[in-house]
């Protein structure tokens, strides 16, 4: 995976009054920290990192960051957002090297059409939408692709059963599930008519009944 340059300016202010006024300049306040180095306040052009990250990479793009004097390889992780507008407010960029193993959520995305599933009208339930991953930052795969074509109702794809690339792991349970085929849902609805119906037919076998020995008290009199 190639990294993408960003410059990040240095000596930012700190503070709320000061935070506010980069954002109106365009810029998001970070920090880049890790590997032992002390903290280091920086900021970046907005648009810049929200391209960046809306890559194939995702949030697992890596990034280097140009600070004039130094460069630091990085991964955004901790990336706060407006509670309304959900724009990126302050992002942690952690250090990375590139032979060290590190972990990343990876996206899971089902492939191919689960004819036998859907034949008999059930329904292709996925429950795992992204798998825990390690690996050195260049082999973290952009996304892991789960082949659902062979699924049948009551089976399960598990994480046993994804090929993962060379080099990647997971620690996640082999046997937890990442596709379900699920059986047709029974609509309630239905027997609950038919119930009503039987009892409406109950009520006027009675009613007739009480008919019937009305007329023959009458004639009696």
């Amino acid at each position: 995976m190639a990294e993408v340059v960003l410059a990040a300016e240095v000596g930012r202010p700190v503070g709320s009054r000061a935070v506010r006024r980069l954002r109106r300049e365009g810029k998001i306040p970070g920090v880049i920290y890790g590997h032992g180095t002390d903290p280091l306040p920086i900021a970046v052009v907005a648009r810049e990192l929200r391209v960046a990250l809306n890559g194939e990479a995702g949030a697992n793009q890596l990034l280097s960051l140009d600070t004039g004097s130094e460069t630091f390889l990085t991964l955004a992780r901790d990336m706060q957002r407006h509670p309304v507008a959900q724009t990126v407010t302050h992002v942690d960029f952690i250090i990375v090297r590139r032979d060290e193993v590190i972990a990343a959520d990876v996206p899971v995305i089902l492939v191919g059409e689960a004819l036998e599933v859907h034949h008999g009208d059930g329904l292709v339930d996925q429950q795992l939408f992204t798998l825990s991953i390690n690996a050195v930052p260049a082999a973290i795969p952009t996304s892991l692709e789960v082949d659902v074509s062979g699924l049948t109702i009551g089976a399960a794809i598990r994480v046993s059963d994804v090929a993962l690339p060379s080099g990647v792991t997971t620690d996640v349970d082999p046997e937890a599930a990442i596709a379900i085929g699920q059986p047709p849902r029974v609509v309630s609805a239905e027997g609950e008519g038919e119930g009503v119906e039987g009892e409406g037919e109950g009520a006027g076998g009675e009613a007739s009944g009480g008919g019937e020995t009305s007329e023959a008290a009458s004639e009696e009199g």
